[in-house]
């Protein structure tokens, strides 16, 4: 277990813990440690390539912890009415799409590489963001509701195409 590791599993921690503070209105104290969790994804990232840190383990549960905490804190501010539950279903549907079709492929005996596309990674960046606009928010008053509607649909509209671009290369990759 390496000190990466050991910070990204602190980090899937702090899933629970910024739910309950959702689910309990201490919407200041859910900000802090969504900033917290966002600050130690930087830290063990940075400690893994710099002392050559990296492993097996970390590569998978790096992702499972952001998934983690984005998943959780969208289903949670639907649940508390912040945010509308469709917003929070195409968020979770994406990702499940995504474990779907990796699952199915194994299974078919076609395993499947997936890489990070540029789509998916300004979908990850702007589902932080509005997290982030909608916990901090709640907890310091209320943003411009244009800021919110714009972030809502560039996250919204980002998720989907993420999801279209998976898709589309799951289907070639299974049709090949």
């Amino acid at each position: 277990m390496t000190i990466p590791n050991l910070i990204t599993v602190a980090r899937l921690l702090m899933v629970p813990l910024v739910v309950v503070m959702i689910g309990a209105g201490h919407w200041a104290a859910a900000f802090a440690i969504f900033l917290l969790a966002g600050v130690s994804d930087a830290i063990d990232g940075f400690i893994a390539r710099r002392w050559g840190m990296q492993s097996e383990l970390g590569a998978y549960l790096d992702p499972l912890a952001d998934k983690a905490l984005l998943v959780s804190i969208y289903v949670a501010l639907a649940i508390h009415g912040v945010l509308p539950g469709w917003v929070a279903i195409v968020v979770v549907f994406r990702d499940i799409m995504i474990v779907a079709a990796l699952l199915l492929s194994m299974l078919l005996d076609k395993p499947m590489e997936v890489r990070p596309l540029i789509v998916s990674k300004l979908n990850t960046g702007a589902q932080i963001g509005f997290a982030a606009l909608m916990l901090g928010s709640n907890a310091f008053g209320g943003a411009p509701p244009l800021l919110v509607e714009v972030g809502l649909m560039l996250t919204v509209a980002l998720t989907l195409c993420s999801a279209g671009a998976y898709l589309v290369l799951w289907l070639r990759h299974m049709a090949a």
